[in-house]
C-alpha cells in the first residue's frame, strides 16, 4: 500500500489500486485534514504548522512596516533643531510604538515564523506536538498586536516609553487608555509566546525523527529551542509585571506609588529580568539561521558544532545574570553594580566563541557570496559592532554617563538590527525555496543586502557621535545651540541618521518588490536542492507537503541530507566526498516507500474564538466590565468546546476499508 499526495488531501492506494480507507479502530488507511482544504477557510482553520508559520511572517512583516513608518517619523522629526513635524506627545507616543512593535510585534513573532515551519521539518516530524494550541498562538499574537495598535484610534497610543518605567506609567502622568492598551496587548501577546514556548519543548524533546540525537539536531533547531526556554521563565515575569501595572492603573492598586510606601524600582527590577533575556530571544534565532546557512555556502561543515550549541545554551543562561546593567544609573550601590558588571563581560565569551567557529567555519571553505551568505556575514560583522559598544556598558562610570545619550540607541540598535533583524532577512532567501517553490531574485536580492548595509550604518553608526556628544535620548528637540563644531556637529550627524533610515527604508521596499517579481506570472519554479544544503528539512518536496513527509526519515548523521547525497571515500582524517545520489532521487526513494499510516487532525474554529475572547476581555478591563464578563464567558464556552472536539476526524471525513482490506485486517 503506498501513499499519493492529491491537490485536495492525502489517500492511500490498497493493493487493489482502489482508494483505501480508515475507520475508528482499524488499523489501515490515512487519516487527512478533510475540510477547508483550499480558500480562506483553509488558512482560518488550519492548524498546519506550515501555514501557521506563513501567517506569522506575513503578520510580522505588516507591523514591520508599521514600526518602520514609525521610526522615519522620528527621524524626520530629529533631522533638525527645533523639529516641527511631532509634537511632545505624538513624540512620546511614536518611539513607544516603535519600539514596541519592532520587538514585540516583529522580531519576535518572525523567529516564531520560522520555528513554526521548520523546526518539526528539521526534526523529521510532521507537526507540531500541539496543532490546535499553535492556530491558538498565532490569532493571540494577532488579536494582542490589534488591541495594542486600536489605541491610536481610541484616544492615543501608549507614551511611556517601550520600557514603560513607573511613576511615569500612572495615570497622573498618563491619563489616556494608552498604557491600559499597551500592557493589555503584550500580555495577551505574552500568552501566544508562552503557548508556543511549551509547544515546541515538547516538539522537540519528543518527537524528532528515529535517530536523531540531541547532538544531531541542526543548529537553528537547537538555539530555538534555548530560546522556548528563556521564553518559558522570562514570560511569566513580565506577565506579573503587567497584571501589577493593569491593578494599579484600573483598579487603584499601589504597587509602585511611592507615597504608598512602594519602590518605583520594583517595576524597572521586574521588566529587566525579563528584558536582558529578551535581548537572546531576539537574537538567538538569528545565531541559529546564520549557523545553517555559512556551512551550505561554505562548502564545509560547521566547526565546533558541540561549542556552538553549548555556547548557545551559556548565552541563555548567563543572560539571567546581566539585567541591572540596565539599571546602573538608578543607585543600586557599589556591591550589585560590581557583580552585575562582571556578569556583562562574562556574556560576552560565549558571544565570542560563535563568532570565532563561524569565521573558522569560513576559512578555507569555497564561499559562494549568495544573498544569504551576504546576510550571514552581514550578521557577523554588524552584531560584532553592536557587542564591542555593548561590552562598554559593563564599565560602570562609562554607562552612566552615556545611558541617556543615543549611543545607547546606536548599541542596541546594532544588537536587534544587525543582529537578529539581519539574520531574518538571511532566513527568508535561504528558505523562501523551500516554504514556496520559487526563488527570490539574486540581483535584487542583492541591492537589498547593500541598501540595507549602507542604510543601518548611515542611521546608528551616528548615533555613537551624537550619543558622546550628549544628546540625551528620548527628547522630542534638540537645540541649535547644542549643536557642536566640526566633526561633532550635532546637525550633520543627525541629518546622516534621517538620511540614512530612508535608505534603509529604500532596502526594504526592494525586498517587497524582489517578492513580486520572483512570484509574477511565469516564474519557474525552485529546483528540489537549490543550494546543496545538508539539513533535513531539504529532504521533502518543495513547498513541503501537508504531512511533510511520506517516510518519517531515519537519522544516522549531523547534516543528514548532505550524507544522503555524499559518500565519503577519504581514508583516515582526509575526507574525500562523492555524490552518490541527488535530491530528486532521494525524494523518490522516500515516496516509493512512504508510511501506511499517517494521522493529521482536523482544522479547528476553537482556537480563533478562544483568542478572540482574549481582546474583548481586554477592551471590556478598559471600558466595561460587563464586556469583561462577555469576553470571559466566550473565553468559557471555546475552551468547553474545544476540550469536546473529537482528538480524530469525523466519521465521514474517512473513507470506508473494502471488504478486501477488512477481510485482511481480520487475517492478520
Amino acid at each position: 500500500m503506498a501513499i499519493i499526495e492529491r491537490p485536495s488531501d492525502t489517500v492511500a492506494l490498497a493493493p487493489s489500486g482502489a482508494p483505501a480507507v480508515a475507520t475508528p479502530g482499524t488499523s489501515y488507511g490515512v487519516f487527512r485534514r478533510p475540510v477547508h482544504t483550499t480558500g480562506w477557510k483553509s488558512w482560518l482553520f488550519t492548524i498546519d504548522h506550515k501555514k501557521l508559520g506563513i501567517m506569522y511572517g506575513i503578520t510580522s512583516m505588516v507591523f514591520f512596516i508599521i514600526g518602520g513608518v514609525e521610526a522615519l517619523l522620528i527621524r524626520l522629526q530629529l533631522a533638525g533643531p527645533n523639529g516641527t513635524v511631532l509634537n511632545a506627545d505624538q513624540y512620546n507616543q511614536m518611539f513607544t510604538m516603535h519600539a514596541t512593535t519592532m520587538v514585540f510585534l516583529f522580531v519576535m513573532p518572525m523567529a516564531a515564523a520560522f520555528a513554526n515551519y521548520m523546526v518539526p521539518l528539521q526534526i523529521g516530524a510532521r507537526d507540531v506536538a500541539f496543532p490546535r494550541i499553535n492556530a491558538f498562538g498565532y490569532w493571540a499574537y494577532l488579536f494582542g498586536g490589534l488591541l495594542l495598535n486600536s489605541a491610536w484610534f481610541l484616544g492615543g497610543a501608549a507614551d511611556g516609553g517601550w520600557f514603560m518605567y513607573a511613576p511615569n506609567s500612572s495615570v497622573v502622568f498618563s491619563p489616556t487608555n494608552g498604557v491600559d492598551f499597551w500592557g493589555l496587548g503584550l500580555q495577551i501577546t505574552g500568552i501566544a509566546s508562552l503557548t508556543g514556548a511549551i509547544n515546541l519543548i515538547v516538539t522537540v524533546i519528543n518527537m524528532r525523527a528515529p535517530g536523531m540525537s540531541l547532538m544531531k539536531m541542526p543548529i537553528f533547531t537547537w538555539m530555538v529551542m534555548v530560546v522556548q526556554f528563556l521564553l518559558l521563565f522570562a514570560m511569566p515575569v513580565i506577565t506579573v509585571a503587567l497584571f501589577m501595572l493593569m491593578f494599579q492603573r484600573s483598579f487603584d492598586a499601589t504597587f509602585f506609588s511611592v507615597e504608598a510606601g512602594a519602590d518605583p524600582l520594583l517595576w524597572q527590577h521586574l521588566f529587566w529580568i525579563f528584558g536582558h533575556p529578551e535581548v537572546y530571544i531576539i537574537v538567538l534565532p538569528s545565531f541559529g539561521i546564520v549557523s545553517e546557512i555559512l556551512p551550505v555556502f561554505s562548502k564545509k561543515p560547521l566547526f565546533g558544532y558541540p561549542l556552538i550549541v553549548f555556547s548557545g545554551a551559556a548565552i541563555g543562561l548567563v543572560g539571567w545574570g546581566v539585567w541591572a546593567h540596565h539599571m546602573f544609573a538608578s543607585g543600586l550601590g557599589p556591591i550589585s553594580v560590581a557583580v552585575f558588571s562582571v556578569a556583562t563581560m562574562a556574556i560576552a565569551i560565549p558571544t565570542g566563541v560563535k563568532i570565532v567557529n563561524w569565521t573558522l567555519t569560513m576559512w578555507g571553505g569555497k564561499i559562494a557570496f549568495t544573498v544569504p551568505m551576504l546576510y550571514a556575514v552581514g550578521v557577523i560583522v554588524q552584531f560584532t559592532i553592536g557587542g564591542l559598544s555593548g561590552v562598554t556598558h559593563s564599565v560602570a562610570p562609562s554607562d552612566t554617563q552615556q545611558t541617556d545619550t543615543y549611543y545607547i540607541v546606536a548599541h542596541f540598535h546594532y544588537v536587534i538590527f544587525g543582529g537578529a533583524v539581519l539574520g531574518l532577512f538571511g532566513g527568508l532567501y535561504y528558505w523562501w525555496p523551500k516554504i514556496f517553490g520559487k526563488m527570490l531574485n539574486e540581483r535584487l536580492g542583492k541591492w537589498n543586502f547593500w541598501l540595507t548595509i549602507v542604510g543601518m550604518n548611515l542611521t546608528f553608526g551616528p548615533m555613537h557621535v551624537i550619543g558622546i556628544q550628549g544628546q540625551p535620548r528620548r527628547m522630542y528637540v534638540w537645540t541649535e545651540n547644542r549643536a557642536g563644531e566640526g566633526f561633532f556637529n550635532l546637525g550633520f550627524w543627525n541629518l546622516m541618521a534621517t538620511v540614512g533610515s530612508f535608505v534603509l527604508s529604500l532596502g526594504v521596499l526592494l525586498f517587497l518588490i524582489n517578492i513580486y517579481v520572483s512570484h509574477r506570472k511565469g516564474t519557474q519554479p525552485a529546483p528540489l536542492d537549490p543550494w546543496d544544503a545538508r539539513s533535513l528539512e531539504w529532504i521533502t518536496s518543495s513547498p513541503p507537503k501537508e504531512h511533510n513527509f511520506d517516510r518519517l526519515p531515519t537519522v544516522g548523521h549531523l547534516d543528514e541530507f548532505f550524507h544522503r547525497k555524499y559518500e565519503d571515500r577519504g581514508e583516515g582524517e582526509r575526507h574525500d566526498y562523492h555524490q552518490v545520489a541527488t535530491a530528486e532521487e532521494i525524494l523518490a526513494g522516500e515516496e516509493a516507500n512512504g508510511d501506511k499510516h499517517i494521522h493529521l487532525p482536523s482544522p479547528s474554529y476553537w482556537p480563533i474564538l478562544l483568542a478572540f475572547s482574549l481582546p474583548v476581555m481586554g477592551y471590556g478591563v478598559i471600558y466595561n466590565l460587563y464586556l469583561l464578563a462577555g469576553g470571559a464567558l466566550l473565553a468559557l464556552v471555546s475552551m468547553y468546546g474545544w476540550g469536546m472536539e473529537p482528538h480524530t476526524a469525523p466519521s465521514d471525513d474517512y473513507d470506508p476499508p473494502t471488504g478486501t482490506e477488512l477481510e485482511v485486517a481480520a487475517h492478520g
